[in-house]
């Protein structure tokens, strides 16, 4: 292994800087450290080891007053160490504490695709779902997630959680969504409502398959808000008729979030098109599919969003 000790020496040399090298050196030995370290692997280390570890000693040192001082270093967010690498003294950067916690919130993050969703979906969560009234679609949430952590490959039905406005039907979407997320599976959650406008702009992009194709084929999907704007014939069976035959045929995990149960969304919503036609057996296509995708629960309760602090 190169001698750097030495070549860092030889520039102090030339530069006649000696005494600076010294100065430098005895600071870097005053540090407690590295003299701990020393201490600690002194059968290893003798004055050889530590001429030829020098620019590694002073990096230790000078990374590590960066860090306790919050500075700029040459690795923010990991702390310096000390260890043996082959009779030479080196440095490496551990991830401090802080820098984990923040690796492991954003890999939950990752976890949770959110397409549109209020911006307070991320925080989520089932322990803090308040149980006046719901007490059943709780205990349907967290079946599910034990149920899912336990046989992930084995097709298991979602949701299909109905109920009147600001009842914690999205909260409860979240909520799943963040669980699975803590036990490393990938959810995406979609404003429908939202998503059909942009299925309607797509057309003329060129990109409309490529963006159905993403969404049908999401490992788990939470369809939001299913219902809550009058759907075109278009929307109902070439956008999510698609989404939908696709999951049930390759039996993908689907949850569905709506103001109206499923009978009411069939008879009041998909029945009727935008031009007042009436297709029944088109709805009653749609809705074979929720039903065989989706387990329906109600959410009982006062409209919660008058009261921010409960869910």
């Amino acid at each position: 292994m190169e001698d750097m000790g030495k070549n860092l020496r030889i520039l102090m040399n030339r530069r006649n800087l000696n005494q600076h090298y010294d100065e430098l050196m005895t600071r870097v030995m005053k540090d407690t450290d590295v003299q701990q370290f020393i201490t600690a692997n002194q059968k290893a280390i003798d004055q050889a080891t530590i001429d030829r570890s020098a620019a590694k000693l002073y990096e230790f040192v000078t990374e590590k007053h960066k860090f306790l001082s919050d500075k700029a270093s040459l690795a923010p967010g990991y702390e310096p160490k000390l260890f043996l690498n082959h009779h030479f003294i080196d440095v490496t950067y551990v991830p401090t504490a802080e820098l984990v916690a923040e690796q492991k919130d954003n890999a939950l993050r990752s976890r949770v695709h959110s397409i549109n969703m209020p911006k307070n979906i991320q925080a989520a969560r089932l322990d803090q779902f308040y149980p006046e009234n719901r007490t059943g679609a709780l205990q349907a949430g967290v079946t599910f997630v034990t149920d899912y952590i336990k046989e992930p490959k084995k097709f298991h039905q979602g949701l299909y959680l109905y109920g009147s406005f600001g009842v914690g039907k999205t909260y409860l979407l979240g909520a799943i969504a963040h669980e699975l997320a803590v036990n490393g599976f990938q959810t995406t959650l979609l404003h429908f409502p939202t998503f059909a406008v942009e299925m309607k702009n797509a057309i003329g992009q060129n990109n409309l398959m490529e963006k159905i194709d993403v969404i049908k084929k999401a490992p788990i999907l939470m369809l939001d808000d299913i219902g809550a704007d009058s759907m075109s014939s278009w929307i109902r069976d070439d956008v999510l008729g698609v989404i939908l035959q696709f999951r049930m045929q390759e039996e993908l995990t689907t949850f569905f979030s709506s103001n109206f149960s499923m009978q009411a969304l069939e008879k009041e919503h998909l029945t009727v098109s935008q031009r007042g036609e009436n297709e029944p057996l088109k709805a009653k296509r749609i809705m074979e599919r929720v039903r065989f995708l989706s387990q329906e629960v109600e959410l009982l309760g006062q409209n919660r969003r008058l009261k921010p602090k409960n869910n």
